[in-house]
């Protein structure tokens, strides 16, 4: 069994080629799952996954964080799993799993010697056909998510970063709200109230199906057929969130952290979309200015003026709106407005002018080289695929992705940060030090 598992953690690293184009077949069953199917017979391993478009966002007022509460009851067990074996059945098989959930997706999966294709395939069908939503496995992972919630966020220093950015950007749409939900909501929620949600959410209908690796894909239909076809069709989901107004007036608040000792500014953006092209634009500006040491806040703000210990600039992709975040931790007593104005400087220089012909291309270099990693295992090229049917409505970007990138242009760069990035539409944030009641 040891074998097996450093076999399998080796193709996770290593599994397949770099740059060849991603080859995949893609259809639907009649009860709406989408299937896409990758062969690669090049090592024994196979990979099980399934995407549900139901994340941190899917919640109504006062019912927080059920998307993620659910990433952990959905291993409980089924009819046909006893409860706590989930985990013990896939390793005592040589394999993997995990499972992660994000404002706008819920994501599992299993690892397995390809032999096992079949158990994959049979485990997650027991996730959607069998569930087991009972008031004790509802308890008992309700403590596990709080404890989860005071180790993350509520406990860990910066951990309350993220949500202070999102009820900060954020007046209306639940990407105000975290992720992981509010302990008063965990605390309060009923049977009733998640066995609905599963049963609105957790359809063959708004998932989609990965299988990739050392398979056979006649026999593999076949079994997809067998073990997925009888589920029935959940009803049409609707989605109507709030729009959000546009930011037309710099925002300053004062968030507090009783867990840190050094503060932090942070400079934040309201943008677009991961789907929209102005969205991989950001991707690129945030890569040029903090990826790295030669990058311009980097060199300028640690290396050279020695004014902040760390710096970084993010743009956190999400379905509806993406958050652009910079941010910054100060040196000694560099006042937390010095961070805010040097960086200013920098933005407001890819607002007036074009990066140079060298940074450009350490730009193209640098994604190209990202493309080509992002599909170099199994792991990689199910994820994108399920990424790239379910979020961005395009499988084909597995291997086309990078020809948008290529396409991007300096005057672009230049373009949306203007669009984007100016004074009038960015909140800056001192997070500081110490309890709010306590200042």
């Amino acid at each position: 069994m040891r074998k097996w598992k450093i076999i399998l953690a080796t193709f996770l690293i290593a599994g397949v080629s770099s740059a060849q184009e991603v080859d995949y077949e893609e259809y639907d069953l009649d009860n709406g799952l989408h299937v896409i199917l990758h062969q690669d017979n090049t090592a024994p391993v196979v990979i099980t996954s399934i995407m549900y478009h139901v994340g941190g966002k899917d919640r109504t007022e006062g019912l927080t964080g059920f998307a993620h509460l659910f990433e952990h009851l959905l291993f409980d067990g089924s009819e046909n799993i006893a409860t706590g074996t989930w985990d013990e059945i896939v390793s005592s098989h040589g394999g993997q799993l995990n499972a992660n959930t994000s404002q706008d997706r819920t994501y599992y999966y299993e690892l397995f010697p390809s032999n096992n294709l079949e158990l994959g395939l049979w485990m997650e069908s027991e996730r959607l056909l069998h569930p087991i939503i009972s008031q004790e496995a509802l308890d008992r992972e309700i403590e596990v998510v709080k404890e989860e919630r005071r180790l993350r966020y509520d406990n860990r220093p910066y951990g309350q970063l993220l949500p202070v950015l999102g009820e900060t950007l954020f007046s209306n749409h639940p990407y105000k709200d975290p992720n992981i939900g509010y302990m008063p909501d965990l605390e309060s929620a009923t049977l009733q109230d998640v066995v609905a949600y599963n049963e609105k959410y957790y359809v063959p209908n708004n998932a989609v199906l990965i299988v990739a690796g050392d398979l056979d894909i006649s026999k593999t239909k076949k079994l997809v057929a067998d073990y997925f076809g009888p589920i029935p069709k959940g009803a049409e989901i609707t989605r109507n969130n709030p729009k959000e107004a546009p930011i037309t007036q710099e925002i300053r608040k004062k968030a507090y952290d009783p867990n840190i000792q050094i503060p932090a500014a942070m400079v934040a953006y309201r943008t677009p979309g991961f789907t929209e092209r102005d969205a991989r634009i950001l991707d690129m500006i945030s890569t040029y200015l903090s990826d790295g040491r030669s990058s311009k806040l980097y060199k300028k703000l640690v290396d050279d003026q020695k004014q902040a210990l760390q710096i970084g600039a993010f743009n956190i992709g999400q379905e509806d709106y993406g958050m652009y975040l910079i941010f910054g931790l100060p040196v000694g007593e560099t006042p937390l407005q010095t961070l805010v104005t040097e960086i200013e400087e920098e933005v407001e220089a890819l607002r007036m002018g074009l990066i140079s012909e060298k940074d450009y291309q350490k730009l193209q270099n640098k994604f190209e080289n990202d493309f080509v990693n992002s599909n170099s295992t199994i792991a990689g090229i199910a994820g994108s695929l399920a990424t790239n049917y379910m979020l961005y409505g395009d499988t084909s970007l597995i291997n086309r992705e990078i020809e948008i990138f290529r396409s991007i242009t300096r005057e672009e760069i230049r373009d949306v940060a203007i669009k984007y990035l100016k004074p009038t539409q960015r909140a800056v944030i001192e997070y500081l030090p110490g309890d709010k009641m306590d200042n």
